[in-house]
Parts: structure tokens; C-alpha cells; sequence
């Protein structure tokens, strides 16, 4: 009898432990997803750290506006929301932005796209994006580049201007 309830017992203890780990999720390994994470980040002059943490999506043959479309509100990226970060208050083409993290969307133009830091950054897929939350907005013109860039992409430079390259189109911004 007691070989039985100990047989009994140690079944149910393994019973528990499987289930147990069944339902702890293995780490997930973003670097084989079909838009890879990116990370850019840069010291400035004055002493501020900028970077953005984003997911690259790719035109695959697409035109970007099928992507991101015009006139409309874009979480900027795939995945996760895009997250721009600053180490002190700095100006975002000449407006005050607080030091934070920060949620980009946009709302893609043809000749200007709006750049919008929102105060919810930590959001995935299709994000709940809440006009009331948005700490700063700024508009900036769209150049037409010579090579296509086929994977979203973000750039920082020293003097903080910050472009954001995808397709033919780079917008970019500056901070100070």
C-alpha cells in the first residue's frame, strides 16, 4: 500500500512539474523574425543620448504607401512600437521634448510626414494609439533618395539629426 501512494505521489509531483513547464514560454529569438529588431544609438554634443529601438520592416516589392499608408496614423515600424529615448530635455526641430521614452508614430505623407512621440512606448502589434497621450508632434518635408533602402531604417548622427530611411523616402529630424 505505502509503494503505491508513493508511486501515486511521485506521479502527480512529475504530473505538475510538466505542466508546470509547459506553460513557461521559451525565450524568443528576435532576430529570426521577418522584421529583425534595430537599435541606433548616439551621444550628442551637449551631452544627451538619443536612441531608437525599432523592428525593420521590408517593402518586399511593395510601395511604401501600401505599408504606411497616407494621412493615416502608423506605429512606425513592425512589432513592438518604435521607442525613441533621451537622456535630458531636449528640442525636436525646435520644440521642447522631457527626457523619457517615448512611443514614434507617424502619419505619412506625400511631401511631409508628421512625427509623433507619444507617451505610451511600451506597446505591440496593432498598438492602441491615443491622440491625448502624444507629448510632442512635428512635421517634417520628405527627401526622394537615389538607392532604395529595402529594410526600414534609422540613423543618428553626432550633430543629432535623426533620418529615417525606408524605400526611396528619407524623413528626418533634428534634435538639440
Amino acid at each position: 500500500m505505502k509503494k503505491r501512494i508513493s508511486l501515486l505521489a511521485g506521479a502527480i509531483i512529475l504530473f505538475i512539474g510538466f505542466s508546470v513547464n509547459a506553460q513557461t514560454k521559451p525565450p524568443v529569438d528576435k532576430s529570426k523574425r521577418a522584421s529583425p529588431p534595430a537599435k541606433v544609438t548616439e551621444t550628442l554634443s551637449s551631452g544627451a543620448t538619443i536612441s531608437v529601438d525599432y523592428s525593420q520592416p521590408s517593402l518586399k516589392g511593395r510601395a511604401l504607401e501600401t505599408l504606411a499608408s497616407f494621412n493615416k496614423v502608423w506605429r512606425t515600424g513592425a512589432n513592438e512600437a518604435t521607442v525613441f529615448e533621451v537622456s535630458q530635455d531636449v528640442k525636436i526641430n525646435g520644440k521642447t521634448l522631457a527626457a523619457g521614452k517615448y512611443g514614434i508614430f507617424t502619419i505619412p505623407g506625400e511631401k511631409e510626414w508628421t512625427i509623433i512621440f507619444n507617451k505610451t512606448w511600451n506597446q505591440w502589434g496593432d498598438t492602441n494609439y491615443k491622440e491625448a497621450d502624444d507629448a510632442l508632434r512635428v512635421t517634417s518635408k520628405v527627401s526622394t533618395t537615389k538607392e532604395a533602402t529595402e529594410m526600414m531604417t534609422f540613423k543618428i548622427s553626432k550633430s543629432g539629426k535623426v533620418d529615417l530611411y525606408w524605400g526611396n523616402t528619407m524623413v528626418g529630424f533634428s534634435v538639440k
